[in-house]
């Protein structure tokens, strides 16, 4: 009696509507809506994609970067670095200078130059130039470029040739009415130099002569590197505010690099990896020669990082901004909405300047199928009509995938805004959850009848 009591008790619940009621898509006409399913195929796909829609574009403050693209304005050509600092390379770099032709040697202030004269020339019309010859005592040019010659004056021979000096020389001898029989030759050259150290034997100051001077040449009048690696030992040479690099290793070993001509006013030094403070030390005299002429262009740089710097504060306050209104959800977004069998129901953000498909929303939005739950036959996307005339029809696209290979259509099915993902239980979910609500029920009921 008792337990007919219970179960007539447990009825009467379950028609009062206390016990569960599962979500379900019911095709057709109901009082709510004018609902069609229509199977997902890759037929069906194509149709539910042609619906329009674009996706609301990311901010341009996420596109844009700071650069600008009008170059530097006002300077000029960007030099390259005078010197950088690098760590131990695998192989150093080859950077050789332009190619140049050595000149002939013109004479330069500090020069020291001899006339000789014939040995039976007169001593009435030459006798200081003989006086000159006989003690070895030659002649300076000095600041103005001119040498001072007894009985003739002072002769400008200062940027000329040799050739140049002695036609210069012979027409002053001839208008002081002197033999012009003579020859001329440089004795001392002062005026023009290469300066050479670093891991060398004799650090100094090399003349520039006649012949042309060659940076093998060089090397060598300075007793020869002290270099202990050749393998990471590089000879730098400083040439009107640039530095070129040749590994010490490809100058002794490649005859073309070893005849780089080197130029009045040069600069060599000779460093491995590891000495860069001592070579650095070296340049830093020479370097500031060069500042003057790169005024313009630092001037224009700091302006150029100064529009970057700025740009680039907007840019991260814009950027900023926006992510600080979608956290605070002021921004118009479009979404789409899970619920049912998934793992984490709620609103899926439809993506900016993409589309979104079924299985982002399913698996990035709702975390998955609910697997113990879930009834992968019978997962819906519902969508309204945009007809104002059929604002009530509802097309239910239904995703069957019992055979896990449908899910690939999943990918192809794009969303749309306010589509509805809904995913229905199983069968044994449904009873299951019914008999966890009408358990309680029968239990109270059998309490109450035995009492």
């Amino acid at each position: 009696m008792r337990i007919a009591i219970a179960l007539i008790t447990s009825l009467t619940l379950t028609g009062c509507g206390a016990v569960y009621h599962s979500q379900k898509v019911v095709s057709g006409a109901t009082d709510e809506a004018k609902v069609r399913v229509v199977d997902v195929t890759p037929q069906s796909v194509l149709v539910a994609n042609r619906s329009d829609y674009d996706p609301k574009d990311i901010p341009a403050a996420f596109r844009a970067t700071a650069g600008y693209g009008g170059g530097v304005r006002g300077a000029g050509a960007i030099p390259e670095p005078a010197y950088t600092a690098q760590s131990r390379p695998n192989a150093l770099e080859t950077r050789l200078p332009p190619t140049v032709t050595p000149e002939p040697y013109k004479i330069g202030v500090g020069d020291v130059v001899l006339l000789a004269t014939p040995t039976g020339s007169s001593v009435e019309e030459l006798s200081g130039l003989l006086a000159a010859q006989n003690s070895r005592q030659g002649y300076t040019v000095q600041d103005d470029g001119s040498i001072a010659i007894p009985d003739v004056g002072r002769v400008a021979i200062a940027g000329l040739t040799l050739e140049e000096a002695e036609a210069t020389l012979f027409q002053s001898l001839v208008s002081a009415q002197i033999d012009p029989t003579f020859s001329l030759e440089v004795s001392e050259f002062n005026s023009k130099k290469v300066s050479i150290g670093g891991a060398v034997s004799q650090p100094g100051v090399i003349p520039v002569t006649l012949t042309p001077l060659y940076l093998d040449e060089a090397l060598a009048q300075a007793g020869g590197t002290t270099a202990a690696n050749m393998d990471y030992t590089s000879v730098r040479l400083y040439r009107d505010g640039t530095i070129y690099q040749v590994p010490l290793e490809s100058l002794y070993s490649n005859s073309s690099i070893q005849k780089i001509p080197l130029l009045p006013g040069d600069s060599v030094f000779v460093d491995d990896t590891y000495q860069l403070d001592q070579a650095s030390a070296y340049f830093e005299q020479q370097i500031k020669l060069a500042e003057y002429r790169q005024g313009a262009r630092s001037e224009a740089l700091s302006q150029l990082q100064a529009e970057v710097d700025l740009r680039r504060g907007q840019l991260e306050e814009a950027r900023n901004n926006y992510l600080s209104q979608i956290q605070l959800d002021a921004v118009d977004r479009d979404y789409a909405y899970l619920t049912g069998e998934v793992k984490q129901q709620g609103r899926f953000p439809l993506p900016l300047g993409r589309q979104a498909s079924l299985a982002d929303a399913l698996y990035e939005g709702g975390g998955g199928l609910a697997v113990k739950t879930a009834d992968p036959r019978h997962i819906y996307v519902l969508r309204g009509s945009d007809d104002p005339m059929e604002f009530d029809a509802i097309t239910a696209w239904q995703l069957n995938t019992r055979n896990a290979a449908a899910l690939a259509l999943a990918t192809r099915f794009e969303l749309r805004p306010n589509d509805i993902i809904f995913v229905a239980e199983q069968p044994i979910t449904k009873w299951n959850r019914v008999i966890n609500q009408i358990t309680p029920s029968l239990i109270t009921t059998g309490v109450a009848a035995i009492d």
